[in-house]
């Protein structure tokens, strides 16, 4: 019964969702960082510093990683806020951020669940979030909750998964990403955790979804940008 529970992650939604993909994400920690180097050809980094790029930092700012998991935008956030600035990392997963603890020398972490942010209103001029709005459990809630803690004129960016809009394209990303992901997860021992990564991308919104999404929130200025022919999605956007 347990097996069958694990193998529906990907169709979980609400509180049970939550729940689901907590324990998913505590039990990969160790392996999280390899794993996502090995997916990404370690590009994953050069995607966070270009989206860091887009919120246009200015030093002396205060900036959110939310669903920071491992703390990988944590350093480029640092850089760019300065001296001066202030960077803090939320994400709802303990094990995760005791792994983001040993990426920057002074970090500021604590738990906290995207959809009510333990956060005063206006209270960053940036927020970025990387490989977690599809995890949420209420999307929606969570892009109100980022555009309510950020002050005006503040920018979020978020980096998640998407489909190719090339067909041919999508065919083999989806063989890749359904045969040789959960194969490689389980080599770890992770194969359901790896199987919900291409399950939970095709249940996720598509990019005018959620750029709408962004701006039913409250967000302007919304656009979006592919990279890896169309398997990651950059989109970003400005309170007013």
């Amino acid at each position: 019964m347990a097996n069958s529970n694990r193998e529906a992650i990907w169709q979980t939604d609400g509180a049970q969702k939550r729940s689901a993909v907590q324990k998913m994400f505590a039990e990969i920690a160790p392996s999280y960082d390899l794993l996502n180097g090995v997916m990404s050809f370690s590009l994953h980094h050069r995607w966070r510093s270009d989206a860091v790029k887009l919120l246009r930092i200015q030093p002396g700012e205060k900036a959110l990683d939310l669903c920071c998991g491992t703390g990988d935008f944590l350093p480029p956030l640092n850089k760019a806020v300065g001296e001066a600035g202030f960077v803090t990392g939320i994400d709802f997963c303990l094990p995760m951020l005791e792994h983001a603890q040993k990426k920057v020398s002074t970090p500021h972490l604590s738990t906290g669940d995207a959809c009510q942010l333990p956060v005063a209103s206006e209270s960053f001029n940036a927020v970025s979030v990387g490989w977690g709005i599809r995890n949420v459990p209420d999307i929606d809630l969570a892009h109100r909750e980022i555009f309510r803690v950020l002050t005006k004129g503040g920018r979020f960016v978020s980096l998640d998964m998407a489909r190719p809009t090339n067909s041919v394209m999508r065919i083999l990303s989806e063989f890749v990403f359904n045969t040789i992901v959960p194969k490689l997860g389980s080599i770890f021992g992770r194969t359901q955790a790896y199987t919900y990564l291409p399950k939970s991308t095709q249940r996720f919104k598509t990019r005018e979804e959620l750029k709408v999404s962004m701006e039913q929130a409250g967000f302007v200025e919304v656009r979006w940008k592919n990279l890896m022919f169309g398997n990651i999605c950059i989109h970003w956007g400005l309170k007013p």
